[in-house]
């Protein structure tokens, strides 16, 4: 299962996406202290969640003596080729733990305060994934769309983390090989076609193995968050001021548990909930992404376009329709007049219809794709919101996103399952979460059992004692973070503030709620939190 970064409509109407249905064992995952093994119990347990998890320990106040040369370093700031933003390289160990046995090099991108007004530090922004491009977001989105006055006030600034996109890339398969990845069956209805789907996960672990054999078991959370406080040091930051959506929502917790001293105001919106262990939160995203449909169901059959079902029709049976397309696509996939000769396979078009789910402004185009495949036999436009999702460009390559996503995930938490005889046993309780979806996402959990590097981190609550106020944001029919996670890490941490968005998409801020971005521009302006429990529409 997977989460997936922010996205927005760019100029062109692109969703810019992220995150893999068939890569990620849960997009959504990461955690690194101690805590409840998910490696024992029945599945009914494993929904039941651990009965503790550890608390994440806060890192000793002063910088240890062999990474002062890290803290230290000055950046040499350059032309990113991008009108207003500039672009250094940063230095930070690839193991905090043996800072003499090399570096890894990190991108970092900044458009600086453009007054009028005090200039209030550095504003760190990252949008998920894991694997995003922060600084594809900020040149993209952040840094030209955040509000004009946070922007006058701030530097925007973003880190590509360890691993992703500009920081020294993880590759695993190219282009012609993920194609063939993307479109392995996720719903295997046999023996033969199970071990397709278990081939085609450790052929993906076994190439990024092969690309990256030390990085790929230095690219956690923990060490990600680390990296941000290097970075906060060398921008000349006491304290770090920082927006994080989706996955980022962890990685800013994290910081924020280990450097409780050093938070400044920290958004983290469509929050994750870092105490469950992988199944539990893969069956809980399941079941947020049954409640997106709902939504979108109900919303369907009210337009004149719904290609699942009239007015009157009940989500259960625009469910049940869209799944009856669902098994046609996989008994013959549809053409789609793609230039390599791809068909929408069942896996790309269960993509393709996950993808639109994280923003109801893409329904019309998912009614639109939908009708087209099951009324015109044309499975283009399924295919493309299946490639918009995995970062396909048109000419065949992939982003790096779906690399760095399973990379980081399947470090971060002990695999959601370990054999396919678990994901079976498992199954009833992922189609009661989702009947449309809980086949495809329960299976999709299994690709960390056959990672090529063991986990370093378990499940655990996030406290961060003694840190400043957070704002925790969560939407209440949020598909990839669940309003529930948004909840839960408020609740978990000593000052956290929920603010809820009332509504439909993932995350909230600039998503045209005015209420949740003055609450947000407010924080982040004059450092003063909303009421902890506000609501917006």
């Amino acid at each position: 299962m997977y989460t997936r970064r922010t996205h927005r409509r760019t100029r062109t109407g692109r969703i810019r996406t992220g995150a893999s249905l068939l890569t990620a064992a849960l997009l959504a995952t990461a955690c690194s202290a101690g805590g409840a093994s998910t490696s024992a119990g029945s599945p009914a347990a494993e929904a039941a969640g651990p009965t503790e998890a550890a608390t994440l320990a806060a890192l000793p106040q002063a910088t240890p003596s062999a990474l002062s040369p890290y803290y230290e370093q000055k950046l040499t700031w350059r032309d990113c080729g991008v009108p207003g933003f500039q672009c250094a390289t940063m230095k930070a160990p690839l193991d905090y733990a043996k800072p003499a046995e090399g570096d890894v090099r990190l991108a970092v991108a900044r458009k600086k305060a453009t007054g009028p007004g005090e200039r209030l530090g550095s504003l760190l922004v990252n949008p998920g994934g894991p694997g995003g491009s922060a600084i594809g977001y900020l040149q993209q989105y952040a840094g030209i769309g955040y509000p004009k006055e946070v922007r006058a006030q701030y530097d925007m600034v973003a880190v590509d983390p360890r691993g992703v996109a500009r920081s020294e890339p993880i590759e695993c398969l190219d282009g012609r090989e993920m194609d063939a990845y993307t479109q392995t069956d996720v719903t295997p209805d046999d023996q033969g076609e199970t071990d397709e789907l278990v081939e085609a996960y450790k052929e993906f672990a076994e190439g990024c193995g092969a690309d990256a054999p030390k990085l790929l078991r230095h690219v956690s959370t923990v060490e990600a968050a680390r990296d941000m406080d290097v970075l906060r040091a060398v921008l000349g930051d006491e304290k770090l001021t920082y927006v994080g959506a989706s996955y980022g929502t962890f990685l800013g917790a994290t910081y924020a548990g280990l450097f409780p001293d050093r938070v400044g105001r920290l958004v983290l919106d469509g929050a994750m909930d870092p105490s469950l262990p992988a199944r539990r939160l893969n069956l809980e995203q399941t079941a947020g992404f049954e409640t997106a449909f709902q939504s979108f169901a109900k919303d369907c059959v009210r337009q004149p376009d719904c290609p699942l079902g009239g007015e009157g029709t009940s989500p259960g049976r625009v469910g049940e329709n869209l799944k009856a397309f669902f098994d046609d696509v996989d008994a013959e996939p549809v053409p789609a007049g793609d230039a390599d000769g791809r068909k929408l396979t069942e896996s790309l078009a269960l993509t393709g219809v996950i993808a639109a789910m994280y923003d109801e402004g893409a329904w019309q185009q998912l009614r639109e794709s939908l009708t087209s495949a099951m009324e015109e036999n044309d499975g283009a436009g399924l295919l493309v919101l299946s490639d918009s999702y995995y970062e396909r460009e048109a000419d065949g390559s992939y982003g790096n996103l779906m690399f760095a996503n399973a990379s980081v995930n399947c470090l971060d938490l002990p695999a959601a399952f370990s054999s396919p005889d678990e994901v079976r046993e498992a199954l009833p309780d992922f189609e009661k979460a989702s009947p449309v979806f809980g086949e495809g996402l329960a299976w999709a959990s299994l690709n960390c059992a056959y990672w090529p590097v063991q986990p370093t981190g378990e499940p655990h609550r996030i406290e961060a004692a003694g840190a400043t106020p957070i704002v925790v944001v969560g939407t209440t029919r949020d598909p990839a973070t669940p309003y529930r996670w948004a909840e839960a890490l408020a609740d978990q941490l000593s000052s956290g503030h929920l603010l809820t968005y009332e509504g439909d998409g993932h995350t909230a801020y600039g998503r045209g709620s005015t209420c949740i971005d003055s609450a947000i521009n407010t924080y982040l302006l004059r450092g003063t939190p909303p009421q902890d429990g506000k609501r917006c529409s």
